[in-house]
């Protein structure tokens, strides 16, 4: 029997949910990994895949509420997730420190995500390997 090696990955999402696969294919992806006894280092969050850590997402009752799943997961595995500080600001999503920070009235983000730089990005580096999961466009 072959020795499979044990992975570390870092995910990248940079399609939003309910407009690109790129979440649903992630969670599959990760769920998987760790099933197989992989690792997941991080999940970092950029561009429009920012919108999965908000935590006013409200989908149809029919539909899978995929910020809420990928929270659950990450929340079980006790996998690190960041957004993008940039990607966030420009498109709303707020924690409270950047509430405090540009005096705004709230904040947005759904536990456990976290904005934050990307420094956090870079040291992913010390995983096995960085996958992209984009919008395809």
């Amino acid at each position: 029997m072959a020795d499979i090696s044990l992975q570390t990955y870092t995910l990248v999402i940079t399609g939003a949910p309910y407009s690109s696969q790129a979440p649903q294919t992630a969670l599959d992806f990760a769920r998987a990994a760790v099933t197989a006894g992989h690792q997941i280092d991080r999940v970092f969050l950029y561009g429009d895949g920012i919108h999965m850590a908000s935590a006013l997402i409200c989908p149809p009752s029919d539909e899978p509420h995929w910020p809420r799943l990928w929270s659950e997961f990450l929340v079980e595995h006790q996998i690190p997730a960041v957004a993008c500080v940039a990607s966030a600001l420009r498109r709303g999503l707020i924690d409270s420190g950047e509430q405090t920070r540009y005096e705004l009235s709230a904040h947005n983000i759904r536990t456990p995500f976290e904005i934050a730089g990307l420094g956090e990005w870079v040291e992913a580096g010390t995983c096995s390997k960085v996958i992209y999961f984009h919008s395809g466009v």
